[in-house]
C-alpha cells in the first residue's frame, strides 16, 4: 500500500482515491478489499489514540463471491498420500492436512498449536492459547475426533511437551505453502490451497446434516457465515420452504 498512499494525507482518502488504488493495484477484489480494510483499521486506531480528530470513510470493492472449492473424500485421500511421499515434509504436512480436515481451523491456528493445548487423556483440543490477542478470528475448544486422536498420539511421541504440534526438527513451521503446493501437484489437484481444508470440513459437516449452531461452534465460525457460505450443502436447506409450496394446480 505504501507505493500508492505514501505522501498523501488522511484527508486525501476519498472514494475516488480508493477506486484509483484498486485500479493501480491490479489485484483481485478480495485482495484489495482486504488491504483497504487494513488501511481503515489503521485510521480508526489512530483516531482512538487521539492522533486524528475524525475518521474518514474507506470505499471498499464489492465483496467477491465465496469460493466453493472443497475436497471430495477421494481427493482428500489423494492429497494425504501425496504428502506422505514428500520426503522433506512427510512428518508434518500429513498431520497438518488431517488437522485441517477434521477441525476446519485456519492455517495460522493449526501452525500455532502447541502440545500444551492438546489433551490426549481428556481428548480435547483447545485452539485458544493463553496469550492469544482478542480478534474476530474465532477459535474453538473441541473434542478430538477418534480417528485424529491416533495420529496425534503418534505425533506426540516425536514432539516435546511444550513444543509445537507441527514442527520441523523441533522448530516451528513458518509456513507450509511450498510443501502443500507440491503435494497438490503430485495429487493432480487444482485450485487447492490450505484454506480449502477449512472449506472442506465445513462442507462435509453440512452434508452430514450437522445442526448449524453445532457446526459453527466446531469450526469457530459465526452461524451467519456458515449459513451464508455453506448452508446450501445441508440436506435441510430450504426444506421448510419446499414443503410449504402449494400442491400442483394444473393436472
Amino acid at each position: 500500500m505504501i507505493d500508492y498512499w505514501e505522501g498523501r494525507t488522511v484527508a486525501e482518502i476519498t472514494r475516488e482515491t480508493c477506486q484509483r488504488y484498486v485500479l493501480t493495484r491490479k489485484r483481485s477484489a478480495g485482495t484489495t478489499r482486504r488491504e483497504l480494510g487494513v488501511l481503515r483499521a489503521a485510521i480508526n486506531h489512530a483516531h482512538r489514540e487521539g492522533r486524528l480528530t475524525r475518521t474518514v470513510s474507506i470505499a471498499l470493492p464489492q465483496r467477491p463471491e465465496s469460493r466453493d472449492r472443497w475436497l471430495t473424500r477421494s481427493e482428500a485421500a489423494r492429497l494425504l498420500r501425496a504428502a506422505l511421499r514428500e520426503p522433506r515434509v512427510r512428518l508434518h504436512l500429513p498431520l497438518f492436512i488431517l488437522l485441517g480436515l477434521y477441525t476446519g481451523h485456519r492455517k495460522e491456528a493449526i501452525l500455532a498449536l502447541r502440545w500444551s493445548q492438546v489433551d490426549l487423556d481428556a481428548s480435547r483440543l483447545n485452539f485458544n492459547s493463553g496469550g492469544d490477542r482478542r480478534s474476530n478470528k474465532r477459535k474453538a475448544l473441541i473434542p478430538i475426533p477418534r480417528k485424529l486422536h491416533n495420529h496425534l498420539k503418534r505425533a506426540r511421541q516425536r514432539g516435546s511437551e511444550l513444543g509445537f504440534v507441527g514442527h520441523e526438527n523441533g522448530h516451528r513451521l513458518k509456513d507450509i505453502k511450498g510443501g502443500f503446493a507440491s503435494a497438490c501437484m503430485r495429487a493432480s489437484l487444482r485450485d487447492v490451497t490450505p484454506h480449502v481444508l477449512r472449506h472442506t470440513c465445513a462442507t462435509w459437516l453440512m452434508m452430514k446434516g450437522v445442526p448449524v449452531w453445532e457446526a459453527a461452534g466446531w469450526l469457530g465460525m459465526s452461524r451467519e457465515t456458515l449459513e451464508r457460505v455453506y448452508g446450501h450443502h445441508h440436506p435441510n436447506y430450504l426444506l421448510s420452504a419446499e414443503q410449504a409450496c402449494p400442491p400442483t394446480l394444473v393436472r
